[in-house]
């Protein structure tokens, strides 16, 4: 087994870890037949714990995992950032907002992110030279990409969430 297919394979692991447990925490807290808002993240686990490890091992298929991974976690931040901001009980401090939200799920879904990202990397760049990719920040497949991403769905999700009520 070469170095690559290692590492790579300790990603996948890594991912698929972090997609189980982040699927069975929510199915643990709300059902997804109880609630009306239940079904998204079944429909999202389902995706970052069969879909997208099984497309990240194919080449041809290597870009959708990529997308479809940073789009669930863009997706579960916004709505994990909304259901803490509308539920949150007491006074806003610096410690409850880190014990009391929904603030940690959030940190450990990005790192899902980032083991994506790394996946990613790992089999589409050169990753034997020490050069950094060069490219425009704002462009597929950079992290500009991703944070013009979820400030243009938050803002959508927000106005939806404040018209829409």
């Amino acid at each position: 087994m070469t170095r690559k297919k290692y590492l790579k394979t300790t990603l996948l692991l890594g991912l698929i870890a972090l997609a189980v447990g982040g699927w069975f925490l929510h199915l643990r807290i709300h059902s997804p037949f109880m609630v009306r808002f239940g079904l998204v993240p079944m429909l999202s686990g389902i995706l970052s714990v069969f879909i997208v490890p099984l497309f990240f091992l194919f080449r041809p298929t290597l870009a959708y995992a990529y997308v479809i991974n940073g789009f669930t976690v863009i997706l579960g931040t916004i709505v994990m950032a909304h259901f803490s901001i509308y539920y949150f009980n007491g006074i806003w401090t610096l410690q409850n907002l880190l014990l009391n939200t929904l603030l940690a799920d959030i940190a450990i879904l990005w790192g899902k992110f980032a083991v994506g990202k790394a996946l990613f990397d790992l089999e589409l760049l050169n990753s034997d030279q020490d050069v950094m990719p060069q490219g425009r920040f704002f462009r597929y497949p950079n992290m500009g990409w991703w944070l013009v991403h979820l400030a243009g769905w938050s803002t959508v999700y927000a106005i939806g969430a404040v018209f829409l009520k």
